[in-house]
């Protein structure tokens, strides 16, 4: 650095303390003032001139100080590239150095700022700026470091702040949106509590609970468990003290278990147990201390309890299979109202004179252009259910046929059912099945079948005793439903309806909840049967009904194939007369004589017999389970057309569900003089 004398001297010494007092401020400020201050300032004390003016230092005067204004109070010059960044240092020595960076040597993250702000005051005309004189002028040409934070505030560019402004709109939206996703979490909440209040079951007559489990105590039977494990103890030690003739010990514990039994009695908590309890249970404990101390042997012991255990599963499985067979006898046996129907029914129809039996319209009866459904039912009480619930929700009754067979013995009672309670304007025709004369043995498989010795050997057989001791699958395929034609009719539906294009067949064990007719427009796309899937995951799948060991279906069928459900099907009859389904259905019978490809029932051959030929409609058409499932979502229930009480829990007896049984109860007619009679309605 040259010297131009003492003063010229002593003001470069000056410029090299500015500069190390703004680098320090820089770096205090962190940032705050620009690329573009640094370099203004630097540039005017490079050129020796002063940076302010007040009255201690008149002689100090901004010369060129420049400013970047356009209409929004920024812009850049037009020689900014030309201005140069100076930087002071200390080398290695310790002397202090300087350099400087051409601005357009700067990369395009640096940006060029009005060290002023964008406010400017309103006397300045060009872009020469006077600083006013005021208390943070700097003294002895020091820069205090409040005016070089003034200097650092710089105005932002109008991009940044257009960014700034879109991020606070965006955090105000997404503020708005998290809220409402909040409130409507809450709502949903609410509504689910509200509905599951409203289906609690408050008919429950054993010990039951609202709440989680995790607010019961867990030490509600603490001592019912206590007395009832000393029993089993007491039996151990009972049977090792008769092995060993001690008979006062055995008849100490014998004594005592009998007494806990009493006091126990139908308890399933502490609180219902008899006030002695805790008494029985004491003196228990000391008759066991005693034998323990007197008979105890490991190996005995352990050997007492697994056979304890081996027999308590032998009468555990046991009571599974009485039970079994007693919930098939009540689920199949006709119940004493049912009974008292049907026969109050055939009486008055036998009474009736010809004249009052009205002809059926057998035009209608045969036109193919009209909605005709098929029911085959040997339940009256079931099938007019169907009917009541199918014309309830239909605008126009006149269009629907239904056709209902039912056999000999329950031919009378229907008939005279319809016509007492003939639906206005629906049509509906009852047959015999024992009139169709070509259905006989000749011709369907399955009679033939249950006119052989094996058939009838398996149903028939004289050692009835045994049929307590199969199990509960053999029990529901020896069911006699699996013997009436009324069960196999639904394969012959193009002989029994020979005009007809298209028939709805319903069992009798559904309830209707909205209109059928759009399944007639449903496209089937040259299926014959249109039916509900009813897989889930791995469930109700093929493997499910047929047996793939044997290779006349492992080579034919896939184990993977969804099944589907009989109770609501909509059959193409043209499809089947030109695809000979009845033909299939007959060869496959055949080859299931011996019962070794499927067990007994219509749904196996129907799976088989409309293999890749079923059309799957949606599951809102049918909802099945409600004869044996009590946990179905009320949702689902609610919006399908159809519920089917397919099971052994019948909504007509006293075994159905408690909860699903309304939606079948509602189409019963309460005036009605039959119902009244036979206790049905009360």
């Amino acid at each position: 650095m040259r010297s131009n004398g003492g003063g010229s001297w002593r003001q470069n010494q000056f410029l090299l303390i500015y500069v190390a007092m703004i680098m320090f401020t820089v770096a205090q400020v962190k940032g705050n003032i620009s690329a573009s201050d640094i370099s203004i300032l630097y540039k005017r004390l490079g050129d020796n001139e002063p940076l302010c003016s007040c009255d201690q230092c008149s002689k100090l005067k901004v010369q060129d100080l420049r400013t970047y204004t356009t209409g929004a109070g920024i812009s850049n010059y037009s020689d900014e590239k030309d201005i140069n960044v100076i930087v002071a240092y200390s080398d290695i020595s310790g002397a202090v150095r300087t350099s400087s960076v051409k601005a357009e040597d700067l990369s395009s993250s640096w940006i060029w700022e009005n060290p002023l702000g964008n406010k400017l005051p309103h006397h300045v005309k060009d872009p020469q700026i006077q600083l006013k004189n005021d208390h943070h002028t700097p003294v002895d040409g020091q820069l205090d470091g409040d005016r070089i934070q003034h200097l650092g505030k710089s105005a932002i560019k109008p991009v940044k702040l257009l960014r700034k402004k879109l991020r606070e709109e965006r955090w105000k939206q997404r503020t708005a949106e998290l809220i409402r996703q909040e409130k409507e979490m809450d709502n949903q909440m609410q509504e689910a509590a509200i509905e599951r209040s409203q289906n609690l079951d408050t008919t429950a007559k054993t010990q039951y609970s609202i709440w989680r489990r995790d607010y019961e105590n867990p030490n509600s039977d603490s001592t019912l468990k206590l007395m009832r494990d000393q029993i089993i103890m007491a039996k151990v030690y009972a049977t090792i003290a008769k092995a060993k003739n001690d008979t006062g010990l055995y008849t100490s514990l014998i004594k005592h278990s009998r007494e806990s039994r009493d006091a126990i009695g139908e308890a399933t908590t502490d609180t219902e147990l008899d006030l002695s309890a805790l008494e029985h249970a004491k003196a228990m404990g000391h008759a066991l201390s005693v034998a323990k101390d007197q008979l105890f042997d490991c190996l005995t012991v352990a050997r007492k309890l697994r056979a304890i255990i081996q027999s308590t599963e032998d009468n555990i499985n046991a009571m599974k299979k009485k039970s079994a067979f007693l919930t098939q006898l009540a689920a199949k046996t006709v119940t004493q109202p049912l009974h008292c129907l049907s026969l109050l029914l055939a009486t008055d129809y036998y009474n009736l004179q010809d004249t009052q039996k009205k002809d059926l319209d057998k035009a209608k009866v045969e036109d193919p252009s009209l909605y005709h459904y098929a029911i085959f039912s040997d339940n009256v009480l079931a099938t007019s259910v169907v009917v009541n619930s199918t014309l309830t929700h239909t605008a126009e009754p006149e269009k629907h046929v239904f056709h209902v067979v039912t056999d000999k013995l329950n031919f009378a009672a229907m008939k005279m059912w319809f016509l007492a309670n003939l639906p206005p304007k629906a049509t509906v025709q009852v047959e015999n099945i024992d009139d169709f004369k070509w259905l006989n043995s000749s011709y369907c498989v399955v009679l033939r079948q249950l006119e052989s010795a094996r058939m009838k050997d398996y149903y028939f057989k004289a050692n009835l005793s045994s049929s307590l001791s199969v199990g509960a699958d053999n029990l529901k395929y020896r069911n006699p439903k699996y013997l009436s034609m009324l069960n196999h009719l639904r394969f012959y539906l193009p002989e029994v309806y020979p005009k007809l294009e298209k028939i709805l067949f319903l069992d009798d064990d559904i309830v209707v909840q909205k209109d059928l007719t759009p399944l007639w427009s449903v496209d089937m796309k040259g299926m014959v049967n249109g039916a509900v899937e009813t897989c889930k995951e791995s469930f109700h799948r093929f493997d499910k009904y047929l047996n793939f060991s044997n290779p006349k279906i492992y080579e034919n069928f896939d184990s993977n194939a969804c099944g589907w459900a009989f109770g609501m099907n909509m059959f193409d009859l043209r499809e089947w007369r030109k695809q000979d389904i009845t033909g299939i259905y007959h060869h496959w019978q055949n080859l299931n004589e011996d019962r070794t490809l499927w067990k007994l029932g219509s749904l196996p051959p129907g799976l088989i017999t409309f293999y890749n030929l079923t059309f799957p409609l949606q599951r809102s058409w049918h909802v099945l389970g409600l004869g044996y499932d009590p946990a179905l979502n009320k949702t689902e229930i609610d919006n399908a057309a159809v519920v089917h009480y397919n099971g052994n829990y019948k909504p007509w007896l006293d075994l159905a569900i408690s909860k699903y049984k309304s939606y079948w109860s509602r189409y019963l007619t309460s005036d009605n003089p039959y119902l009244q009679h036979c206790k049905i309605i009360q």
